[in-house]
């Protein structure tokens, strides 16, 4: 075998080994790398749809104290039970700064007139009606004021945002009477001859299966469970009217 031999065939040695490191190390690691290229792009991809989310849920919680008060504030205007109780001190409330006395109210229907536009609305969003029937005594400009602050108690501003002072009450009618001569039980807190007015007026409560809040509290979204909704059924007509006399 002469020398030229020998280097073509040690040249050929040579490359079947470079070839053979090739096939059997080289590649094989090209293919790992860029399967972990892959799996480094996704996880940087995932990386950055959760510091999305994070930054969303930073920002909501940082909204949700706020919420939360919006939504107890809505829960003043219709509340999940009845609360009576709590409108009637609204009224005795309202009477007082009106200088008007507040006579009496009627749970339940006691008409059959027919409800106003923006009560069918209302219930149509699901809120059970109650009836009431509210009696005042005082002077005219008094109780037009006092009426004007109760319909104010849930209001709709001209830039969107709802103001609730009080539970939301929708009027359907309002009837004036003579009143009691003044100095005598019953007349009217102003000193002078008084009017009677009576209002034909329906609140609201939330639907039996919800809650004001779902179980949240002001602290987390996963809170107590919700309100029992057994207070929150509306009388029907067929229940007796309930009366309460209001004492000045």
């Amino acid at each position: 075998m002469t020398g030229r031999d020998r280097i073509v065939l040690i040249g050929i040695v040579v490359l079947a080994a470079i070839a053979a490191g090739w096939m059997l190390v080289v590649s094989p690691e090209r293919e790992k790398a860029s399967s972990l290229a892959a799996e480094v792009s996704a996880a940087q991809t995932s990386l950055s749809t959760a510091e999305g989310e994070l930054s969303n849920a930073r920002a909501a919680q940082a909204q949700y104290a706020k919420a939360y008060a919006a939504v107890v504030s809505l829960g003043k205007a219709v509340p999940a039970g009845q609360e009576v109780p709590s409108l009637i001190y609204q009224l005795s409330q309202a009477t007082s700064r009106r200088n008007v006395d507040f006579n009496s109210i009627v749970t339940g229907s006691t008409g059959s007139g027919s409800s106003a536009p923006s009560a069918g609305a209302v219930a149509s969003a699901g809120f059970s009606q109650m009836p009431f029937t509210f009696v005042f005594n005082g002077g005219f400009f008094q109780l037009e004021h006092l009426f004007q602050q109760l319909t104010a108690f849930a209001t709709h501003t001209t830039s969107g945002d709802l103001q609730v002072s009080g539970r939301l009450l929708t009027i359907q009618s309002v009837k004036l009477a003579p009143g009691t001569a003044p100095g005598t039980p019953g007349s009217s807190k102003s000193g002078s001859q008084g009017l009677t007015g009576t209002i034909t007026a329906s609140a609201y409560v939330l639907p039996a299966s919800q809650g004001l809040t779902g179980g949240a509290t002001a602290a987390s979204p996963i809170g107590a469970a919700a309100p029992s909704a057994a207070a929150g059924a509306a009388p029907t007509a067929a229940t007796a009217p309930a009366i309460a006399r209001v004492t000045p």
